[in-house]
């Protein structure tokens, strides 16, 4: 199996215990990627949805095991829990199978820059003025990701590609795409007042690095829409990674390189190369209009 190699990966927004979470997805991602820092940056289980009614299949069992199997091997995973999960933020210094639960973290990348990482609902204004109302908007995401599951059956009938309602509503909406620009400011000010370089969030399921006046704001996204991480390559390079749509050329690039060191091996110490067969889900394309520049 191919592996893609990173210095540090922070994914959020992954939702398990909810229908629209995409656990295969994300078990893919991490069965395919080795970092020597896990991030998971908040909203990793939804207990809002829970409360509803349970609903956890095996596959989102195996999503926890796999980041607690990573741990177990050595990376280091911090656990930043956001709103849907706050519960652990009673448990903040506690280790939970080898996982560190932490309020907030700051993490240097490899060329020197500190970077603030934090879920972001604290500068949610609704979230923290009107928990219900949080509540209620939670609700009507879950009715819009359903209707989305409907909208693109009858658009794969008719032959047209994946599209994303909710994504849509949210572009589209003046209301939505003014609350993404005061939440992002909202955000790197406090970044600014802690003195860091940049900040690392999640939250608003947007997947983007942009740079405020020499402040970096990066967020990873989420799994329930776009299948996306932020990660850090050696060098100290960030990029926004959407897993459902790069998977297979980001491996077959892996591959490929691999290939060229065996050849070069081989000419020395000849024998047979074994190759390696990966298969993806059918993809479920990227959704948010995120910025995968690599900084």
């Amino acid at each position: 199996m191919e592996t893609l190699r990173y210095r540090s990966i922070w994914i959020s927004d992954v939702h398990l215990g909810t229908r629209a979470c995409k656990a295969e997805y994300l078990i893919d991602f991490l069965r395919h990627t080795e970092s020597k820092q896990l991030y998971l940056v908040g909203d990793m289980i939804d207990f809002w949805a829970l409360k509803g009614g349970w609903y956890w299949p095996a596959g989102h069992q195996q999503v926890i095991q796999t980041v607690m199997d990573k741990a177990a091997r050595g990376t280091e995973v911090v656990f930043v829990p956001g709103n849907h999960d706050e519960v652990f933020r009673d448990h903040i210094g506690r280790l939970f199978g080898g996982v560190r639960v932490e309020k907030d973290a700051i993490h240097e990348t490899a060329d020197g820059r500190r970077l603030l990482v934090l879920h972001g609902d604290e500068f949610d204004q609704v979230v923290q003025c009107s928990p219900w109302l949080a509540h209620l908007g939670s609700w009507i995401y879950d009715v819009l990701l359903y209707a989305n599951r409907w909208v693109n059956w009858f658009r794969r009938q008719l032959g047209f590609p994946y599209w994303s309602l909710a994504a849509y509503l949210k572009h589209m909406t003046k209301g939505a795409v003014n609350f993404i620009s005061n939440f992002e400011q909202a955000v790197v000010h406090e970044a600014r007042k802690r003195n860091v370089d940049g900040v690392v969030c999640g939250h608003i399921h947007r997947a983007t690095i942009e740079d405020y006046d020499g402040v970096l704001y990066c967020n990873d996204g989420d799994w329930v829409e776009s299948c996306t991480a932020l990660v850090e390559h050696h060098d100290g390079r960030l990029a926004v990674i959407h897993w459902a749509d790069e998977s297979v050329y980001l491996l077959q690039e892996t591959e490929t390189e691999e290939s060229e060191t065996c050849t070069l091996s081989s000419s020395a110490t000849p024998g047979p190369r074994k190759s390696t067969v990966w298969s993806t889900p059918s993809p479920v394309p990227a959704t948010s209009s995120s910025n995968s520049v690599i900084r």
